[in-house]
C-alpha cells in the first residue's frame, strides 16, 4: 500500500477520530474511487460554517443516528469537500484548516 502523503509531501496526520472523520471513516482526509466530494480538508469547523453548509444543504451539525453521525459543533475537526471549503472561502466563512 502507498502511503498517504499530506500536500507539503510529508506523511498524513489523522484528523479526527472523534467523532470518526474521513472518507474512510479512518480518521484521516485522503481520497480514493467513490469520494465524489474529494473529502480532503481537514478544518477546525465553526459555527458560522456549520450554517453556511447546512444552508447549503448539508447539515453536518443534526445527529444521524443510523449513521452513527453525532453531528458536528464548532470546535470539532472533520474533512471536508475541497469545493464546499472553497464556496465557503468565497463567502468568508472558511474554518481554518
Amino acid at each position: 500500500m502507498v502511503e498517504a502523503k499530506n500536500v507539503l509531501g510529508g506523511p498524513l496526520e489523522v484528523c479526527c477520530t472523534s467523532p470518526m472523520t474521513g472518507f474512510y471513516r479512518d480518521g484521516f482526509c485522503r481520497t480514493g474511487g467513490g469520494d465524489y466530494g474529494s473529502h480532503v480538508i481537514c478544518a477546525e469547523v465553526t459555527a458560522e460554517f456549520l450554517e453556511f453548509t447546512k444552508s447549503r444543504g448539508n447539515d453536518l451539525s443534526t445527529p444521524v443516528p443510523q449513521y452513527n453521525f453525532p453531528g458536528l459543533k464548532p470546535g470539532d475537526r472533520w474533512c471536508l469537500c475541497a469545493a464546499r471549503w472553497q464556496e465557503a472561502k468565497e463567502a468568508g466563512v472558511a474554518p481554518p484548516v
